[in-house]
């Protein structure tokens, strides 16, 4: 699956104001956030350097270049960017070769959106060769689209992943609901003009206006999304 999709009119969620929903990957629909850290942790041993606990808040949720290009800066290791980012990505794929855990309320809500034919998109900040893995313990036919950090101008914090998924579903950002984990995607949604479920992960989010934040996905179902929608428009 790309992320390339010929645009065309979104079906309405259930004729609600819900035209879709947009959700975030690691540490929202799988549990894979300590997988990244820990690939990091293990990647920069080899390298000779030790991970600061503290820097895993500011590398959760962001681009590869980001987070990457911090612990660089941060541990002084002789890597490049890219070669860095190789590694990154085979340490975790290799994490995930036997599948990756779901989120608690992810099976019961993609169930649901599917059940009910509200167009779903998967965003991330992942490259494609790890959101195709992880596409495979999700369902691929789950999705009408999905959408890698690497297909995209700029991704996340930026608003790019989040208009290319609007577009790519014919949908007005205003009635896409996205459901995200971190700061960083949160804010990536926000600069979309979607309205946006937060539920934290590593670091706390505060809620905010046109965001509401829940402990868990086992709190949030079709109805909720819908009158997210409906009460922010």
């Amino acid at each position: 699956m790309t992320s390339t999709v010929p645009a065309s009119p979104a079906r309405t969620a259930g004729g609600s104001a819900l035209q879709a929903v947009f959700l975030d990957m690691d540490g929202t629909l799988v549990d894979t956030e300590g997988f990244w850290w820990d690939a990091e942790r293990e990647v920069f041993a080899d390298l000779g350097h030790e991970l600061d606990e503290a820097w895993r808040d500011v590398v959760v949720g962001g681009p590869m270049t980001r987070s990457a290009g911090y612990l660089i800066e941060a541990t002084g290791a002789d890597i490049t960017l890219a070669e860095l980012t190789v590694l990154l990505n085979e340490r975790f794929e290799a994490r995930i070769t036997s599948g990756v855990p779901l989120m608690p309320g992810a099976e019961r809500l993609l169930t649901e959106l599917a059940a009910h034919n509200v167009p779903t998109a998967l965003v991330s900040a992942s490259h494609r060769r790890i959101i195709d893995r992880v596409l495979a313990s999700l369902g691929r036919d789950r999705f009408a689209l999905s959408v890698a950090g690497d297909e995209v101008p700029r991704t996340k914090p930026h608003p790019d992943p989040y208009l290319h998924a609007a577009r790519g579903l014919g949908a007005d950002p205003a009635r896409c609901a996205v459901i995200e984990d971190t700061a960083t995607g949160v804010a990536s949604a926000e600069a979309a003009g979607c309205r946006v479920v937060a539920i934290p992960s590593v670091a706390p989010i505060a809620p905010a206006d046109g965001r509401i934040v829940v402990g868990s996905l086992e709190e949030v179902d079709l109805y909720f999304l819908r009158t997210l929608i409906t009460r922010m428009n």
